[in-house]
């Protein structure tokens, strides 16, 4: 076995001897062996080549003896070999294997929501107070009608056009696919709670509704991968809506992996695989090799469902994402989500994460577009997802052309994530994205809950701020406005991609 010598650790752990009281709390918190009780010296030692940098012990520390600093030895500069691949390169040298990583694509790409500015009322279109006056967030995802026609006299009129099935939404915000086994039974059921408490949807992900979650079917939405974990009639009349997993942003054209050291007797009973073993989602959809078949599954899922739901077809944002789109919109799909590069993750090989497909907002501009363009934009909903970070970014979406988006990530911070990218070993010492029962249940999936409704209630509050500031009382008169944002530090070719204009044009 290769000696690890060349592998150095990315953060050190200080402790400050006259503050630290030798209690403890810092080893019993640790999952990852950072800190060792010595009995002989009755003291605490620190080993930081373990640390993650997840801030659990600090965060406890009774007297605030712990600090977490970026690791101070440095590499000589190069532009060519930075500290990170310098880093990857001993790790590999060493074990042989697949780089992995956790959450979504850390790399300096530009994050176009900042190059966007949003419009606001001056004069000729007076603001609105939203303290005072009426704003409607309320949003439907589902196939729109080409007209409507009614019954009936004015003032006793009933719609006489049929409306496909719809998912309401009280915001226009949904928390993003994340499987159980993924993520710790404890933060599925606060997502699904959730969920309910403020009108909007889950996503079950690709691994089975548990039990416990089953009572919030009518706010989730159930998924179909490739690997079809969970997934039967009663699967799928359990959810609000289905949708089909193509892709997903961290990982397009790849496939999923849950260790089989993950997989207990519950995760087995949900994912209706034995337990103790792998569970392995195919890279393809083995009855998918083309938009025929794609239609096929669809209206299989249909009729499975009664034509009771939306069905939903979620792609990973790559290079002809339009193209993709215009013929999973003509298959029959009510919704069309796309998932950008910074999309999250529990495990992802770090090379595919950092390097695969291209960001949201070019995708959402390009697939709205497109459809537009071809008269069917009406038949399907758009639901963006990938590195959504705060009520800002969903106004710039709907305004670019989305229905409403996904998060994933933003929910896992409010319920105490602290992004240190380690998900896939499945120590996260803050009870998210672990297995383990001492892990956990330091999550309480009431205090998580009521963190998550109380992110979204700020959201909403800022998304009528920002509507109201707009001259705009309803989110479907934002939907697809472009001409209320404009960008700033753009090239013309990215400004003619987006399809916005320019400060100050």
């Amino acid at each position: 076995m290769l000696k690890k010598w060349l592998v150095q650790p990315d953060f050190i752990v200080e402790r400050d001897p006259e503050k630290c009281i030798q209690c403890q709390v810092c080893v019993r918190q640790c999952a990852n062996d950072v800190h060792e009780y010595d009995e002989d010296e009755e003291c605490v030692f620190s080993d930081g080549s373990n640390c993650v940098g997840c801030h659990r012990c600090a965060t406890l520390c009774p007297t605030g003896a712990i600090q977490i600093k970026n690791a101070p030895l440095e590499f000589r500069a190069n532009s060519s070999w930075t500290p990170g691949l310098l880093r990857d390169a001993y790790k590999q040298a060493e074990s042989s294997g697949v780089l992995l990583s956790g959450m979504g694509n850390p790399q300096p790409y530009p994050i176009y929501w900042d190059h966007m500015l949003l419009n606001a009322s001056q004069v000729t279109n007076p603001s609105i107070d939203p303290l005072r006056e009426p704003m409607e967030l309320l949003t439907y995802l589902g196939r729109k009608p080409d007209s409507v026609a009614s019954d009936g006299a004015s003032g006793s009129a009933s719609l006489a056009t049929k409306i496909e099935p719809q998912l309401e939404l009280q915001i226009p915000v949904m928390f993003s696919a994340m499987s159980y086994g993924s993520i710790s039974l404890h933060a599925s059921i606060a997502l699904a709670r959730a969920a309910k408490e403020t009108g909007t949807f889950g996503n079950t992900g690709e691994g089975g509704l548990h039990k416990d979650i089953a009572p919030y079917g009518g706010n989730m939405i159930v998924q179909v991968a490739s690997g079809r974990f969970g997934v039967d009639v009663d699967y799928l009349n359990a959810g609000a809506a289905v949708e089909i997993k193509i892709g997903q942003g961290a990982k397009p054209g790849i496939g999923g992996h849950l260790p089989g050291e993950k997989v207990d007797a519950a995760i087995s009973a949900t994912r209706m695989i034995p337990a103790g073993t792998d569970a392995l989602s195919p890279a393809p959809h083995h009855d998918i090799y083309s938009i025929e078949d794609l239609r096929q599954l669809i209206y299989a899922l249909k009729e499975a469902t009664r034509y009771a739901k939306p069905i939903s077809v979620k792609i990973a944002a790559v290079h002809n994402v339009a193209a993709i789109a215009s013929g999973i919109v003509r298959a029959g799909a009510d919704i069309v989500a796309i998932d950008g590069y910074r999309g999250g993750t529990g495990a992802a090989p770090t090379m595919i994460r950092n390097n695969v497909g291209i960001p949201i907002e070019f995708a959402l501009a390009a697939v709205d577009s497109r459809l537009r363009e071809e008269g069917i934009r009406n038949q399907a909903s758009i639901v963006v997802a990938g590195g959504f970070r705060c009520s800002a970014d969903v106004v710039k979406a709907i305004a670019l052309g989305a229905d409403a988006v996904y998060i994933g990530t933003a929910a896992l911070v409010a319920m105490g994530c602290h992004v240190c990218q380690k998900c896939y070993t499945g120590k996260c010492n803050w009870g998210i994205a672990t297995q383990d029962p001492y892990l956990t249940k330091r999550l309480n999936p009431d205090v998580a809950t009521r963190r998550l409704v109380n992110l979204l209630k700020g959201w909403a509050h800022e998304v009528k701020e920002m509507m109201g500031g707009m001259g705009i009382n309803a989110v479907e008169s934002l939907r697809g406005n472009r001409e209320h944002l404009r960008g700033v530090g753009l090239t013309d070719r990215e400004l003619s991609v987006l399809d916005i204009k320019a400060a100050g044009e």
